[in-house]
């Protein structure tokens, strides 16, 4: 919590300076906070116009910031660690397997390093090839094509959304050689770090995937599963809106569905404008946002690998089994537990925020949930209203994704002064459930 904070306090006193912004006065310290916390916590969500009003210092200030937050306080504090010295100490390690969710002590310096070497493959592909799109597609000079690939790239495989059109990829929405390449980037960041690492492993060795772990296989099925759903569920939602889909070809149908599909993965790119969709699309939307994308990765939610578990307690339940079964593998109480507690935490987080957003905004509750999911699972959609919020709404934005960068079970534990183990245990008695 506090290496996430201070970046976010040192990207706030970077966009507050004069030279961060494009008119001649200094952006408000809120506005800057808001921006910082967004670009860190890789939501994508803005108070201000991030091509018009940012300098071209403002926007590399918000590239880094994306950068550093999709990578990790604490895995960049353990790549330098490992380019200076050539070693990682005992503590520093930890810290990167607290941040990495990496499984065992001896996996962290392979699996930062697999995340610097995934990160640079990904984006250094992503660059070249939407800056070639921006040169020879759109007619934009080479150094202002690169910078705009480049600056994409880095948006879409960290899943910030953050954009350098003020109608985000609108403008894009019918060229695949722009909405294909950025959609495949923030699949790839949202799957997560270790599963990279484990499929280059395994295909290396030529492993087959029942060798794969239990969390690479639920990720990779789960996403999957998800991405059908939700590009159905856009194509028949938004398929005769005269406002979104209406007016496409069906070819420009599909792949504005499927591109839509995947930015509720967490990253906030629209190629629709969200505040013209259907009621039934935005709750669609809300369901895939609260989910997310794939655990120790650049997206948020509650995870899929979270909500994939509690579907199997819920079959096993149903089935009368004393015990969850996935793939040949029983999953611990303590794992089923600990997911429970994200949901229910996440859900009251949720609940808490629209609340109170209702007391203080104008706005309906299908535009406020849909503001409220999105900055707690640092997607970056929004309807419209960010940029009206009162100084009181943005001051809860910013905790939603501080928070939701964090995950909740993560700043709970955090702020918990200790855990405490029973010495003791009452009599068992069960209540009446149902």
């Amino acid at each position: 919590m506090g290496g996430f904070a201070a970046v976010v306090l040192i990207g706030t006193a970077l966009l507050s300076l004069p030279a961060a912004t494009a008119g001649p006065a200094a952006a408000p310290p809120l506005t800057a906070l808001f921006t910082a916390a967004s670009a860190v916590c890789v939501t994508g969500l803005i108070v201000a116009d991030t091509p018009a009003y940012w300098s071209a210092f403002g926007q590399t200030v918000i590239l880094g910031l994306i950068q550093v937050g999709g990578f990790g306080v604490m895995t960049l504090a353990t790549v330098l660690g490992l380019l200076v010295t050539r070693r990682v100490r005992l503590r520093m390690q930890l810290r990167a397997g607290a941040e990495a969710k990496s499984l065992t002590l001896g996996e962290v310096r392979r699996l930062v390093v697999g995340v610097l070497q995934v990160t640079v493959v990904f984006e250094a592909l992503l660059t070249a090839v939407l800056a070639a799109r921006m040169v020879l597609g759109h007619g934009e000079p080479p150094l202002r094509g690169l910078w705009l690939g480049l600056f994409h790239a880095v948006s879409a495989f960290n899943n910030a959304g953050f954009a350098l059109y003020s109608d985000s990829l609108e403008s894009f929405a019918t060229d695949p050689w722009i909405c294909v390449p950025v959609a495949l980037a923030v699949i790839a960041g949202g799957l997560g770090f270790p599963v990279w690492v484990e499929l280059y492993r395994h295909a290396r060795r030529g492993r087959e995937p029942h060798h794969w772990t239990l969390h690479a296989k639920i990720t990779l099925v789960a996403t999957a599963v998800l991405l059908v759903v939700g590009w159905a569920g856009f194509l028949l939602l938004e398929w005769r809106n005269p406002a979104t889909m209406g007016p496409l070809s069906a070819g420009d149908k599909v792949l504005t569905g499927f591109f839509q599909a995947v930015m509720p993965r967490t990253a906030g790119f629209n190629s629709l404008p969200f505040g013209e969709v259907h009621t039934q699309t935005l709750f669609l939307t809300d369901m895939l946002m609260f989910v997310g994308g794939g655990s120790a990765g650049t997206a948020g939610g509650i995870k899929v690998t979270t909500f994939a578990l509690l579907a199997f307690v819920v079959y096993a339940n149903v089935r009368g089994e004393s015990s969850v079964h996935v793939a040949h593998r029983r999953i611990t109480e303590g794992v089923i537990q600990q997911a429970i507690t994200v949901v229910l935490l996440a859900i009251g987080l949720v609940f808490s925020a629209t609340m109170a957003l209702m007391a203080i905004t104008p706005f309906t509750l299908d535009q406020i949930l849909f503001e409220v999911i999105s900055a707690f699972s640092t997607v970056g959609l929004s309807t419209g209203i960010t940029g009206d919020l009162s100084p009181a709404g943005e001051v809860i934005i910013v905790g939603l994704m501080f928070t939701g960068r964090l995950g909740p079970i993560t700043v709970a534990t955090a702020l918990a002064l200790r855990r405490r183990g029973r010495r003791f245990e009452y009599p068992e008695e069960r209540p009446i459930v149902g």
